[in-house]
């Protein structure tokens, strides 16, 4: 009976890490292609990523889950990925990757000294959240866009996310993929001729030092994953009372992402959403054997890295639409939550917005992309009101002061 229990348990350890790793590279996996193919790369370049980063994530959450007995899954930076289609115009592969290791410097050296905590309250959540929305929101409004073009492709998708939404989100863009798949079939968008199955090979990048783009790709990179990735994961993790031990992992993803950077490790970071589904009951009735799940997580993360050749064969018989669709579909979650935050604060809702709109747009200022821009514009917008209160209260209470006086 014991046994029969142990062998369920274990079962359910496989379930939860396939399920989150599925959603995972369902959900960004688009984006991660859409992002290579703005830098110039083929399909064997973004094979030799998705290699490289499945592996990584793969063996780091299998040994920080073992070593702190604590399910800490590791991805990559989806908002990283969608940052990269927007702010990656005009520079080159090889500046891209300095710009990753430079990111990667700063995520090492967050973890090193213990800055994060201290770095993060520098930059109000609301900004964060409000520049993550304005890099994403352009993904969200180009599925409508392409709705004229594709209808019954794109309507199909959005109509199966808005129903499997409510009904199952844990499946959702499972099923608007399936969905969009047999559409794609039945109007003959898909070209199966060229699918091969293959294994990836990594891909060397020699990283070239570029001031614009450290400005335009290197920095936001750091801030986007940092706000958007790592602070939701350890929140994840503490929601669920676990020990986080933060600038440990931030020092060996940071490290890791280093030496990765050349061969198209962008970011990686704490999982959030993924990593929530490998910390519920259902895995273990005994929160200290959830760990199973991040581990099984690991095995499939590494699974995937050796097959992505295929799956980007795969992704190549698809047609644009679907991919950009996908991409899109996956982020309305991340786009809405962003927005929540963005504007949960009435004291930052000015601040939030101009971020927002800066960053939403095609600002490009001594070659420094809107994303930067953007947060430089909340803050300065914050510190203005700041100024401007205190002279008012200043002004305020002289007032007081003399009326009381006569």
């Amino acid at each position: 009976m014991i046994k029969i229990q142990h062998i369920h348990q274990g079962a359910n350890a496989l379930t939860a890490g396939f399920i989150a790793v599925l959603v995972g590279f369902t959900s960004s996996v688009a984006l991660i292609y859409q992002a290579v193919v703005n830098l110039g790369g083929n399909a064997d370049l973004v094979a030799s990523w998705l290699m490289v980063l499945g592996l990584s994530m793969g063996i780091l959450s299998i040994t920080l889950s073992v070593l702190y007995r604590v399910p800490i899954l590791i991805a990559w930076s989806t908002p990283g990925a969608a940052l990269l289609i927007s702010s990656s115009q005009g520079f080159t592969l090889e500046q891209a990757t300095g710009a990753f290791i430079f990111c990667a410097v700063l995520i090492f050296i967050s973890g090193v000294t213990g800055l994060f905590e201290k770095l993060m309250r520098r930059i109000p959540l609301p900004l964060a959240s409000a520049m993550l929305a304005g890099v994403l929101v352009g993904f969200g409004i180009d599925v409508f866009n392409l709705l004229p073009q594709q209808t019954a492709l794109i309507a199909s998708m959005l109509i199966t996310y808005l129903i499997t939404k409510l009904i199952s989100p844990r499946w959702c863009m499972i099923m608007v993929l399936i969905v969009g798949l047999i559409v794609a079939w039945s109007l003959q968008l898909l070209n199966f001729s060229a699918l091969e199955f293959k294994l990836a090979t990594l891909q060397f990048t020699n990283p070239q030092w570029s001031w614009p783009a450290v400005m335009n790709i290197g920095l936001p990179l750091f801030i986007v994953t940092m706000a958007s990735q790592n602070l939701p994961g350890i929140a994840v993790m503490q929601a669920h009372n676990y020990p986080v031990p933060i600038s440990k992992t931030l020092t060996i993803t940071g490290a890791t992402n280093i030496l990765i950077a050349p061969f198209g490790g962008y970011a990686i970071n704490f999982a959030a959403i993924t990593a929530a589904i490998c910390m519920t009951p259902e895995v273990n009735p005994n929160p200290n054997k959830r760990f199973l799940g991040s581990v099984a997580a690991g095995l499939f993360y590494i699974l995937l890295a050796i097959g992505s050749g295929t799956l980007i064969s795969l992704l190549d018989a698809m047609p644009s639409a679907l991919i950009l669709a996908l991409a899109g579909i996956a982020l309305f979650g991340t786009i809405a939550s962003s927005l929540k935050l963005a504007l949960s604060e009435s004291y930052y809702l000015e601040a939030s917005m101009i971020t927002f709109l800066v960053t939403a747009s095609d600002l490009v200022l001594l070659n420094i992309g809107s994303p930067l821009w953007g947060i430089l514009a909340g803050c300065l917008t914050l510190f203005i009101q700041q100024i401007t209160q205190k002279k008012a209260n200043l002004i305020r209470l002289a007032f007081r002061q003399k009326q009381t006086k006569e």
